[in-house]
This record gives structure tokens, sequence and C-alpha cells, in this order.
């Protein structure tokens, strides 16, 4: 017979027993609720980041976010800060001249209206009106050989005759290309602005193969700005989604400070890249940091540092406090090297005081890569730069360089509209037209010169001719103290990190160079 004493310490024990069961089933639940949780938080986290990145990608709507709580009021500031005042010039000519008597009586009281002065008013009005020419072609015949021949009009654009004697004028053309290629009308709105503006009748097919042989003229020019481009001390480059025949392609934008190259091509890698500035490109490129850039070896780099403060800006948004500060901290690093450009530019400083900030800009950097991360943005981000590391003061170190890929990305930026409006083009001989075109017209206004009249002198001239777009290549005032046309490159060797007094080696990437 067991002691009470006994009975009660092996219930109490059975108790217990019971009760570790029960934590352990509770444990185990909440173990399991918490892995749940943790899968449930990355993956949202990868939903959100990549929502974030879907806005910001070429086919995205442009937004600016939510509108401000107190904006600015819309119009022109009263009183002084107005600003500068104008009106539309008095025209240099006059085709039409209409008296406009005042009334006999007064329309107030009746009475007789004496005029005292007459006081000029300008109108400057569109005519619409389409000119029709009827050129009489003579046609004739070699009595020694038998040739065909037949006159030609400094007017005409084409020797085609029979049922191709109805024809599009040069400056009806020149229009519609500017409309369709520059402005980003479509082929339809192109048509309906010249029925309108001067009562044209064109459909959309006769202005599409207009345009075809007009870039057929144009094929040598468009040569040559790719030599131009591809001779160039310094280029700009980027890239954007484009469609063709409802397929998706890429188009390409090379800028130089004398021409500008687009180029639509089937595919997002160095290949089609190479196809723009050729593979062996040893000038400067200028670029938003993607990796097949670096596929030009022969090429010095300067990666585009408002993607990567912008980057930066968008990371400390989504960010808790803690995890934003590294974003927030080289965001400051690299708006210091633009404020640090700048105060050079203002002979603020001087070239030894450049070099002097620059290499302190590239420690802080330094110090900043070399923690351990654990937060998935910031673990990506400081990958990115790490790659990036190299290449992002070049500007410093090259004063006239410059430090973003704003004028590849502003000579992009019509065919992102374009592209939004009409959606791209149907076959690769309109894309081909397209690039072609785009070209001619961007490099035309680069250099300021009168793009209309130069496709009309294109399309009246008997034959293949360069436009004078060409003739010249201006480089921009890079100072000696890195690469010029004609001097050798500057010797890259492995920058080392030396020990700090205290404390075991800092590990440093072997692929870090700096100039020297």
């Amino acid at each position: 017979m067991k002691a009470p004493g006994a009975a009660q310490s092996n219930e109490r024990l059975r108790e217990l027993q019971r009760e570790n069961n029960r934590l352990r089933e509770e444990n185990e639940r909440l173990r399991k609720e918490k892995e749940r949780l943790e899968s449930e938080n990355q993956r949202l986290e990868k939903e959100l980041e990549a929502a974030r990145r879907a806005a910001k990608r070429q086919a995205a709507p442009f937004s600016k976010g939510q509108p401000k709580s107190d904006p600015q009021p819309p119009g022109r500031k009263p009183g002084t800060a107005y600003g500068q005042r104008a009106c539309r010039p008095v025209p240099q000519r006059v085709d039409e001249e209409l008296k406009v008597p005042a009334p006999r009586q007064c329309l107030r009281c009746g009475g007789t209206v004496r005029v005292q002065r007459v006081e000029p008013q300008y109108q400057e009005e569109i005519v619409r009106l389409t000119l029709v020419r009827r050129f009489d072609v003579e046609v004739g015949q070699c009595v020694n050989c038998g040739a065909h021949t037949q006159g030609r009009h400094p007017l005409q654009t084409s020797d085609a005759l029979g049922a191709a004697n109805v024809q599009l004028g040069p400056e009806a053309l020149a229009l519609g290309a500017h409309l369709n290629k520059q402005v980003g009308l479509s082929l339809g709105q192109t048509s309906k602005v010249l029925q309108l503006g001067f009562g044209l009748q064109v459909s959309r097919a006769g202005i599409y193969r207009a345009l075809a042989r007009m870039a057929e003229r144009a094929a040598p020019t468009y040569e040559q700005l790719i030599v131009t481009a591809r001779s160039s001390l310094v280029n700009w480059m980027d890239e954007t989604g484009w469609r063709v025949g409802g397929r998706s392609q890429w188009l390409w934008v090379a800028v130089s400070e004398a021409v500008t190259v687009y180029s639509i091509l089937p595919g997002r890698g160095f290949a089609q890249a190479a196809t723009v500035l050729g593979a062996d490109y040893d000038g400067w490129l200028l670029h938003d940091g993607l990796r097949l850039y670096y596929g030009f070896e022969k090429a010095n780099h300067q990666s585009c540092l408002a993607h990567l403060i912008r980057r930066c800006r968008d990371t400390v948004e989504i960010s808790s406090p803690s995890a934003s500060q590294f974003a927030g901290q080289v965001k400051g690093l690299l708006q210091h090297a633009l404020e640090l450009r700048d105060r050079y530019a203002n002979q603020q400083i001087t070239l030894h005081g450049l070099a002097v900030a620059t290499g302190r800009l590239e420690a802080g950097l330094d110090e900043l890569l070399s923690r351990t991360f654990r937060v998935p943005q910031n673990i990506r981000l400081a990958k990115h730069l790490r790659h990036e590391q190299p290449y992002l003061f070049t500007f410093l170190h090259c004063p006239g360089l410059d430090a973003t890929n704003n004028a590849a990305e502003r000579a992009i930026r019509p065919a992102v509209i374009a592209r939004k409006v009409w959606g791209g083009n149907r076959t690769w001989n309109g894309a081909r037209t397209q690039q072609i075109l785009m070209s001619v017209l961007r490099t035309g206004s680069q250099q300021g010169k009168d793009t209309f009249a130069l496709l009309v002198a294109l399309q009246r001239f008997p034959g293949h001719q360069i436009l004078e777009l060409v003739d010249h290549a201006v480089f921009p005032p890079i100072e000696n103290t890195c690469r010029h046309r004609g001097h050798p490159v500057p010797k890259l060797k492995p920058r080392v990190k030396h020990r700090k007094k205290f404390g075991a080696p800092q590990r440093r990437n072997p692929s870090r160079v700096v100039r020297v």
C-alpha cells in the first residue's frame, strides 16, 4: 500500500508532465506560426519591392506621387515678382493690309466720331492651302545609243511617271516626318493634321511609304552619324523598351557632343550596345550602371550618380529607421561629391584640394561598404555599390566630365512618349525608318540647324546625299588631368587598403582600381 504522500507526488508529476507536453505543443505551434509569418513577411516585402520597381519601368504610367498639400498658386506672381515680361515681336513683313474704319457714330450716345490716330494691329495666320505643281517632263531617247532620258526640275523629288506621277511634296513630307518622328504623333494623327491644317488628303499608308523612301535617302547620313559617334571622345548611352510587330524589342541611344544615334535592336546585351558604338570603343562612356556596358573594356566609365541617389532615396522611404541609415549615408556622400564638383567649377577650391577631397570621399565609401548588412535592400544596394565603386568618382578625377547620363535620358524621352502614344512599329522596315529619321532630326536640333530645310533639300537632291551633320565634332573641355584624344590613357593599378593601427586588416575587393 502506497503512502498518501507518494500518491500525491505521482499525481503532481503526471500533472507537470501534461503541462510540459502542452507547453511543448504550444511552443511548436508558435514556432510554426512564427515561420509562417516570417515567410509571409518576406513574400510581402518581395511583392512590395517588385511593385516599386515595376512603377519605374519604361511601361509604367507617368506619376509624381501624391500631390503637395500646400502647392504654390498657379500663374504668374503679382507685382515685381512677376518676372521678365515679354510679348510677341512685331513681324518683319506684312503680306496683307486691311483698313479698319472707326464707326461714324458713338455707340454709347450717338454723337459724331472724329478720328484722332491710326494704331497698327498684327495677326499671324496660317494658310489652309495645298499648292499643286504640275511638271511637264520632256522624255526623250538618245539618237546614238537609244538610252532613255528625261528632264528634272530642281523642285522635283522623284523621276517617277505613269501610275506614280502624283506625289507628296517635300515640305509636306518634312512636316510629316517632324510630326511622327520628333513630336510623337501617330501616322493617323499626322494625316489628320495635314488634312485640317492644309487641306491635304493623305492616307496613313501613303505617309509611311513616303517616310520610308525619305529614310532610304538619309541612310548614308545615318551611317556617318554612327561613325562620328564611335570616334567621339565622350558618349552618353541608354536603352528603353520598344515594340516591333507587337513584340518587345529595345531602342538604344548614344549621345555625343555632336550627334545622337538611335538604334532599334532585338535584345538588351553587350552585342547590341556594341552594334552602336563598336566593341573596341575607347572613349569615355557615361551610363546608368547596367553591367552590360562594362563589356566595353577599352572605355573609361562613369556610372550615373543621379540613378544611385534616387535609389537610395527610395530605399530610405521603404526601410525602417535603423535599416535606412546606410542608404541615407550613401545618398549624402554622393550629393557631397556633386557639391564638390560645383565648388571646383566655381573656382572655390584648387585642383589639389579637389584631389584631396575626392580621396576622402573614396575612403568614406570604403568605410560604409566594409560593414555587414542583414536587410535585403541594403545587401542589394551594397553589392551594387561594390561593383560600381571604381566608376563613381571618375568625374572628380577628370574635371569637366559629366556625373550623370542625363543627356541620354533626355534623348530617349521623346521615344518613350511616342511609344505610349502609338505603341511602336509594325515591321522591322518601319523600325529602320524610325531609327534613321529620329537620329537625323535629333542631331540637327542638337547642332541648331534647320532640320525642316535639311529634309526638303534631301528629297530634292537627285540621288543619295550626306547631310551637313557630320562635318565637325565638338568635344567637352575635359582637363588635362585625365585622358585627352592623342594622349596616353593613364595606367590603372589596384588600390591597396592599408592596415589600421589596431585590429586585423580589412579585406579589399581586388577589382577596385583608381587612377594614378
